[in-house]
C-alpha cells in the first residue's frame, strides 16, 4: 500500500459508510459478477428418463449444456439481475412414436453483493425457485396427441432445473468463487474464510470501520512515513550573540520515526519524528553540541472523495517540540550560545517537517485505482 502522486488540493472527507457503499459498488464489477457464475458455463443438464401423461404412457430425456451468464442490470444497493441460458435438446416417446425438440431454458439469478465479518464482500444468491426458470420449445407442427404432454414436460423440466441450479450454486467450489476476503486480497495470502457457507451480514458502515482497522495497520501506515527518515535539516550560518560575533551552522537530519497506536473511534497513530543535530557555534574557535529533537505528530486515517485513503496530520505547534543538547569540551559547555538559537532551531526543524507533510499526494492512497487493478481472487 504505497502513496500515489495526486494533486494538492484538499480532500474532502467521507464517512465510513459511505467509504464502504462506495468501496463495494467499485469493487463488485459486472465482470466480477459475471466470473462469480462462469464455474456453470459448459456444465452439461441430462433430465430424465421420465414418465409423463396418463399411466405414464409418454417418457422423455432432455440434454443441454449451460451458455455464459449474462447480466441484465444492476440494480441499487449492488444488486445484479443476472440471466443464465441452457440449451436442451429434448426427446418425447408416445406410442412408439418419437418427438425430437430443441427448448431454450433461461434461469433469472439476483446476485446481491453484501459484506459480511471480518472484512468480506460476498456475492450472496438466494436459491432460485420454478418461476426463476423460463422454458420456451421451439417445434413446428405438433400432432393434437402431442399437445397435452407440453405443459406437464415443462413442469417438470423448471422443477428439474431448479434443483440442479440450486445444487451447482450451493457446490463449495461455487460459494468460494463468491467470496472476496479484502484483508487476504490487500496482504497477498490465502483467505481462511472462503469455504464459510454461513456468514455474519454486516452494514456498509460497519465494513468502512473495519477496512480501516484491518487495511490501515500500523505498519502499513509505517510504510508510508518513514521515507522521511534521512532527510536532511539544516540552518544557517547565521549571525549571533552580543555583537552579532558568533556564528552558528546546524546540520542533521530526521531519524527513523517512531510510531504507536492510539485509542480513538478513527484509525489514528502517535507518530515521533526524532532528529540530530550537529551544532557549531563559532567564537574566536569553533564550539560543537549534538542536539536530539523530538517532533510528535498525530496521524488519522481518513476516508476521503472519491475512495481514497489519506493518512491525516494534525498541525504542527513548535512548542511541542523538545530540544536537548549537550556540549563537547568544556569551553562549549560554559559558553551558553545557544540559548539565543535555539527558537531558530526549533523553527526550522518544524519548517522542514511541514514542508514533507505539507503535499498530501505522498500520504494519500488511491484505492479505486488500487482495486481496478488488483486480482479477484
Amino acid at each position: 500500500m504505497q502513496p500515489i502522486d495526486a494533486t494538492g488540493s484538499d480532500p474532502t472527507w467521507i464517512d465510513y459508510a459511505e467509504f464502504g457503499e462506495r468501496f463495494v459498488a467499485q469493487a463488485v464489477t459486472e465482470q466480477r459478477i459475471v466470473s462469480a457464475v462462469a464455474g456453470m458455463a459448459g456444465r452439461g443438464v441430462s433430465i430424465g428418463p421420465y414418465s409423463l401423461g396418463p399411466a405414464g404412457l409418454a417418457g422423455f430425456l432432455a440434454e443441454g449444456k449451460v451458455g455464459e451468464p449474462v447480466v441484465l442490470r444492476r440494480d441499487p444497493h449492488v444488486v445484479f439481475q443476472v440471466t443464465v441460458p441452457l440449451s436442451l435438446s429434448v426427446k418425447v416417446l408416445l406410442g412408439g412414436q418419437k418427438l425430437r425438440l430443441a427448448a431454450v431454458v433461461e434461469i433469472d439469478l439476483a446476485l446481491h453483493a453484501r459484506t459480511a465479518d471480518p472484512v468480506l464482500i460476498v456475492i450472496d444468491i438466494p436459491p432460485i425457485t420454478a418461476a426463476d426458470v423460463s422454458f420456451v420449445l421451439r417445434a413446428q407442427a405438433i400432432a393434437a396427441s402431442w399437445e397435452g404432454l407440453l405443459g406437464p414436460l415443462a413442469g417438470m423440466v423448471q422443477n428439474e432445473v431448479t434443483k440442479r441450479v440450486n445444487a451447482i450454486l450451493s457446490e463449495p467450489q461455487a460459494r468460494r468463487g463468491r467470496v472476496f476476503d479484502v484483508e487476504a486480497i490487500v496482504a497477498g495470502t490465502p483467505s481462511p474464510h472462503r469455504d464459510k457457507a454461513e456468514f455474519d451480514w454486516i452494514d456498509y458502515g460497519e465494513f468502512g470501520h473495519r477496512f480501516f482497522e484491518h487495511i490501515v495497520t500500523r505498519e502499513r501506515v509505517f510504510d508510508v512515513v518513514r521515507r522521511m527518515a534521512g532527510r536532511p535539516i539544516e540552518v544557517g550560518p547565521l549571525r549571533t550573540g552580543p555583537g552579532k560575533k558568533a556564528t552558528v551552522q546546524v546540520r542533521g537530519s530526521i531519524l527513523e520515526p517512531e510510531l504507536t497506536e492510539r485509542e480513538a473511534d478513527e484509525v489514528s497513530f502517535d507518530l515521533l519524528l526524532p532528529v540530530s543535530l550537529d551544532i557549531t557555534v563559532d567564537v574566536l574557535k569553533s564550539n560543537r553540541y549534538r542536539a536530539d529533537v523530538r517532533v510528535p505528530l498525530v496521524l488519522t486515517a481518513r476516508a476521503s472523495d472519491p475512495l481514497s485513503i489519506v493518512i491525516d496530520v494534525d498541525p504542527l505547534d513548535t512548542a511541542d517540540i523538545q530540544l536537548e543538547y549537550k556540549a563537547e569540551g568544556m569551553r562549549a559547555a560554559t559558553l551558553g550560545a545557544l540559548a539565543g538559537i535555539k527558537k531558530q532551531v526549533v523553527a526550522q526543524v518544524a519548517s522542514v517537517v511541514r514542508k514533507e507533510l505539507g503535499n498530501a499526494s505522498g500520504r494519500t492512497i488511491d484505492v479505486a485505482a488500487r482495486i481496478g487493478g488488483s486480482k479477484t481472487r
